[in-house]
């Protein structure tokens, strides 16, 4: 027999080369698992060739590692088709490993076919030798060759079909699967070439025409190499692209959740807003329509929050709504939707087993909003009105049913708020009349159409006028003269009495001034500051700057605040109440002995002045008790060094009696009728006329 050697460096090559397919192999596996539509083919089809020259190039750089005592070439038409049969296989083994599943009955007959096409592509491939005679094989290394080819197909098409989507490490893995594969397909190879025996005197027939040796290793290795290369630098490339397509889908796709998440929800709560409440009720009214039961649906309105959003700014008054939000939703249901649709007002949908369980749904969310609030070292303490609408049975779609709630809504706020009240058909009567006139409050102080009426303060001892009371009115184009009863309670529901009593200051200002031209330097003109308006942070900027406009000394300005207003946050009122006083302001405590003061804060108050409220002293000739309490309130007054004023004189006996108690000055109807300011100093002229005249 024939002795043949074996060249080391090309053995190594082999080796080489079979790993590197191997790899290519794989990661080929990993792209046709993710590439969609006609990409599966370009990738299939580029995959075999690759594969099947990659190992058909270890087969014949092997085969050229070999080397015999006699010339040795190769039959171009059998190296050809040798070459043929290792695409053909790796196409098979690409496809196989393609498929959603693989059974082990499927990977036996893969790894059997792929096996056999290995096999055939070895054999085919030394059968280009057209050795004379024939080559003769060893018949246990010839099937140990070829259960090595099986078994080895077995492992790569498992190993590829485990290893075909991206997981963690999954190049790692790849690279020793890699190693494995190549060692096992250049085992068969070498296996089959020791099982062949080349007797002697062997001729070698392509010697002559086919391909020999002489530089054909390299030529090999390197269009092997090449096409390797290529597919491998294609296919990371694929997989750069594919991966920075799939960041920017998700990309995308979480811009677009983004999106659908600021359409359909509040921003500052995180709630559903307005569109997505309309698409929850349409979806609860179908329901209710096909299965039965019922919904209620309940406008929740704080009461409170301006205040706290005036005093605190607008950032505690976010704080507070989110917080509002997060302890009404904490307490739901999972098919209840709260929905913020604006300001300080929710809404809440609930679906209920029967109509009456709504009372105890709308009690537990006014209980829950009336706990104190704990927001930045503050305790803030609001309550809510609610008001329902019952479905079926208070609106036929949610454009009604959101309506009638409001105005259920509104309706517990004229209650007493921190309630909650049904809807019923007149509701809307009235809502609408509130609504129609909020609208023309709106453009009231625009439209000039606010009046100021004056009501005389007289000197309790001498009769002389010292000031007056600047009272608002309402000059409304249909409704005529409205009083403050009328509108200044709508006015500190929506705000409006801010820029209202902006006006209100400004224009008392402005009288007081004219007044101070005429003679009346002495004069006092008082203004009543509402709740809200003494909570907002401009006001003492807004009373220094109507005082400078109209350059009006500080002390011909009484601003009267309510007891419980200045009481409500007395450390709060007391640094507002200080800087009036610094200014030269003068402060009174209006309708004194009607809240729930504290006589060591009052004491600290710098207030100069206390008004006695209309309700004692219209009682004072019947109620003894009422007499006992002006008596009191005068002796606390003038213990405090405070000047007391008496509104709701109407009766000689009351200014008799209120003279005679020490109170410095008096206002009422029997002294004087509020009234606009030329009418009012007629009024003025005429009664100093009448005393002059009385005098001589």
């Amino acid at each position: 027999m024939l002795i043949g050697s074996y060249s080391p460096s090309l053995v190594i090559i082999s080796l080489c080369v079979a790993m590197l397919a191997s790899y290519t192999a794989l990661d080929l596996v990993g792209r046709i698992a993710t590439a969609r539509g006609r990409a599966v083919y370009f990738w299939m089809g580029g995959g075999s060739l690759s594969m099947g020259v990659g190992i058909w190039s270890m087969h014949f750089i092997g085969m050229l590692a070999f080397s015999l005592p006699i010339d040795v070439g190769y039959d171009l038409k059998l190296t050809g088709l040798s070459l043929l049969i290792a695409i053909l296989s790796s196409g098979f083994a690409l496809w196989l490993v393609s498929q959603p599943r693989l059974p082990l009955s499927q990977l036996a007959l893969g790894a059997l076919i792929m096996g056999g096409g290995i096999a055939s592509m070895h054999y085919t491939g030394m059968a280009a030798m057209r050795m004379t005679p024939g080559i003769q094989y060893d018949t246990l290394l010839f099937i140990d060759s070829l259960i090595i080819a099986i078994g080895a197909s077995a492992a790569a098409l498992y190993i590829a079909f485990r290893l075909r989507h991206a997981a963690p490490h999954v190049v790692l893995a790849r690279g020793v699967a890699s190693v494995v594969m190549g060692i096992a397909i250049v085992g068969m190879h070498y296996t089959g070439m020791a099982a062949a025996m080349f007797p002697e005197g062997s001729v070698c027939g392509a010697a002559g025409g086919g391909l020999t040796g002489k530089g054909l290793d390299y030529l090999v290795l390197i269009t092997s190499l090449a096409v390797l290369g290529i597919t491998l630098l294609t296919s990371v490339l694929d997989a750069r692209m594919e991966a920075r397509t799939a960041d920017l889908a998700n990309s995308l796709r979480l811009a677009n959740r983004e999106l659908t998440q600021l359409a359909l929800h509040d921003n500052l709560t995180g709630l559903p807003n307005r569109v997505l409440l309309a698409d929850r009720i349409d979806q609860a009214m179908q329901m209710v329509d096909e299965n039965g039961g019922c919904f209620a649906l309940m406008f929740i309105d704080l009461d409170g929050f301006k205040p706290v959003n005036d005093a605190f700014g607008h950032h505690m008054g976010d704080e507070l709504l989110r917080a509002v939000g997060l302890r009404l939703r904490g307490n739901l249901h999972g098919q209840d939707t709260l929905a913020r649709i604006g300001g300080d007002e929710f809404v809440l949908l609930v679906a209920l087993p029967e109509p009456n369980d709504a009372p105890t749904v709308a009690a537990r969310q006014v209980g829950l909003i009336s706990q104190p609030f704990r927001l930045a070292e503050q305790s803030l303490q609001i309550s809510a009105s609610i008001g329902i609408a019952l479905y079926p049975g208070n609106g036929t779609d949610q454009h009604a049913l959101l309506m009638n709630a409001d105005a259920a809504m509104y309706h517990a706020k004229s209650a007493g708020k921190n309630g909650y009240s049904f809807f019923d058909g007149s509701m809307n009567t009235n809502a609408r009349k509130q609504l129609q006139l909020l609208q023309d409050l709106r453009m009231a102080v625009e439209k000039d159409q606010l009046r100021l009426h004056y009501q005389p303060k007289f000197d309790a001892g001498t009769g002389l006028p010292v000031g007056a009371e600047a009272l608002l009115r309402w000059q409304h184009p249909e409704m005529g003269l409205l009083g403050p009863d009328c509108f200044i309670e709508l006015a500190e529901k929506t705000g409006l009495i801010i820029s209202m009593g902006e006006w209100v200051l400004d224009e008392a200002c402005r009288q007081m001034h004219a007044w101070v031209q005429q003679g009346y330097g002495h004069w006092r003109v008082a203004v009543n500051l509402s709740a809200l308006q003494f909570c907002h942070v401009g006001l003492v900027a807004s009373v220094s700057a109507a005082l400078a406009r109209h350059q009006l000394s500080a002390n011909n300005l009484t601003l009267e605040i309510t007891e419980s207003t200045a009481m409500n946050d007395a450390d709060a009122s007391m640094s507002v109440l200080r800087q009036l006083s610094d200014m030269g302001v003068d402060l009174s405590i209006d309708d004194f002995g009607t809240g729930y003061s504290s006589l060591m804060y009052l004491k600290r108050l710098p207030a100069n002045e206390l008004k006695i409220d209309r309700g004692f002293v219209r009682d004072l000739e019947q109620d003894s008790d009422d007499a006992a309490i002006v008596s009191a309130i005068v002796a606390l007054g003038q213990a405090l060094g405070l000047r007391i004023v008496a509104e709701g004189v109407e009766t000689d006996n009351q200014q008799d009696f209120l003279t005679r108690l020490g109170c410095d000055s008096l206002q009422g109807f029997l002294l004087g009728h509020p009234l606009p300011a030329e009418h009012f100093m007629a009024d003025i002229h005429a009664a100093e006329q009448q005393q002059r005249a009385s005098g001589t």
